[in-house]
């Protein structure tokens, strides 16, 4: 079993025992979009952690092993036609130039790091309809000059 099988069968472990993300971000003491990454394959898990995890769903031992394998980051973890998923890269599509435009004049030139980085999730009630409120939050590391 490789890692995003891994993944797949933490879904349905967690769907069939009415389980939340956030209760199994609580199991391990971690932030809820970090662990639900995890548990999908793109974070590593130590072995303890895996063990836990897999204790509260009930996993077999091969799905606990895959779950401490390395992470499956990038296109291969990625379905670019699921909604949520093509909705956020249309929304970079749109907005992307204009965010690099803006760090560039607030911080100078560089980039915002996705590996010192967080990522918050949240209901925001409206009398229109609930949204979605993302918060990102990464280090600016400047562009090196040699």
């Amino acid at each position: 079993m490789d890692r995003l099988e891994a993944g797949r069968a933490v879904v349905a472990a967690k769907d069939a025992k009415g389980m939340s993300w956030q209760q199994l971000a609580d199991t391990l003491g971690r932030s809820l979009v970090w662990t639900t990454s995890a548990l999908l394959g793109q974070q590593p898990l130590d072995a303890e952690q895996a063990q836990q995890v897999g204790g509260v769903l009930g996993l077999d031992d091969a799905a606990v092993a895959a779950l401490a394998l390395p992470p499956v980051r990038g296109e291969a973890a990625l379905d670019p036609t699921e909604p949520v998923t093509y909705r956020l890269q249309e929304a970079l599509q749109v907005y992307g130039s204009a965010l690099h435009e803006l760090i560039r004049e607030e911080f100078g030139d560089g980039i915002m790091s996705a590996i010192d980085f967080s990522l918050e999730f949240e209901r925001e009630p409206d009398p229109k309809g609930d949204r979605v409120k993302l918060i990102w939050s990464g280090k600016f590391l400047p562009y090196k000059v040699w």
